[in-house]
């Protein structure tokens, strides 16, 4: 028999977790989930064919449990798992602003190993980054087995649990600062006369080239945004305009609060 895996708190990045597992050859008897609602359980055992169980169950049963729930909800979530956690257990925290130490302490078992985990949405089509940080107690092997569960839907990078705000507030959150630039944008194409569904064609395919040229050319993207801004022409126009307007400050700013918000997440507010 191989790891059981069960994901806690399972919504859409819970699910995402569980296809991602299924699909790189995880065996569907090894993968559980549990989920608040029973509607909701139903329907991840119709449509990947694992098992539902209760918390209580999954913490007995299961060699690694992956927690999914929102930063307000998890300290509910270890409170009723506290009294079923074997000692042996690898916990996967993947909860903005929540500490491998809290995770520890709440279950209340001296050596627990504890990994904690951010993504991002991009995991729902495979393409997230997963930050990886271990706990006090976490091993090697407890990080090389959370990687493997994680890479299925996107890449993996390993970063001190110190770094995890920023990493919250960079990459967590990224995707959204994406999705304003790109609304923002399109209703610039519509103010300059472009119908709306032109616009945003025009817009994510530039979004979906640039990534790959960021992501594949391995050029700084200073030489890439001077290679679309030729002297004197409509490019430079628009970056005066964004500098104008103060752009990289307030995305400075931005993280900044990303990050501090996280901080008071760890912290209980």
């Amino acid at each position: 028999m191989g790891q059981r895996i069960a994901v806690l708190g399972t919504g859409k990045m819970g699910e995402a977790l569980v296809s991602g597992m299924l699909r790189a050859g995880k065996p569907v008897d090894e993968v559980v989930v549990t989920a608040r609602r029973a509607d909701r359980a139903a329907e991840l055992t119709e449509r990947y064919g694992v098992a539902a169980v209760s918390n209580a169950d999954a913490a007995k049963n299961s060699d690694t449990l992956i927690l999914t729930v929102k930063p307000q909800d998890m300290g509910a979530l270890l409170a009723e798992l506290a009294p079923h956690v074997p000692a042996d257990r690898l916990v996967v925290s993947g909860a903005a602003g929540i500490t491998t130490w809290f995770v520890a302490s709440k279950i209340g078992i001296e050596g627990l190993p504890v990994v904690r985990v951010m993504t991002n949405t991009p995991v729902l089509v495979d393409e997230a980054m997963s930050a990886i940080s271990p706990g006090a107690h976490a091993t090697e092997d407890h990080l090389r087995r959370t990687e493997e569960i994680f890479r299925p839907v996107g890449k993996t990078i390993r970063v001190p649990e110190s770094q995890q705000d920023a990493v919250t507030a960079l990459s967590g959150s990224g995707p959204a600062y994406f999705y304003f630039l790109v609304e923002a944008m399109v209703d610039a194409g519509i103010l300059l006369g472009l119908p709306r569904t032109t616009a945003h064609d025009l817009i994510v395919q530039a979004a979906v080239g640039a990534g790959v040229m960021l992501r594949d050319s391995g050029e700084h993207p200073v030489k890439l945004r001077e290679a679309v801004t030729s002297p004197a022409g409509t490019t430079i126009a628009a970056i005066r305009e964004l500098e104008r307007h103060g752009v990289r400050a307030a995305l400075l700013e931005a993280l900044e609060a990303a990050r501090d918000r996280s901080r008071e997440l760890a912290a209980g507010d």
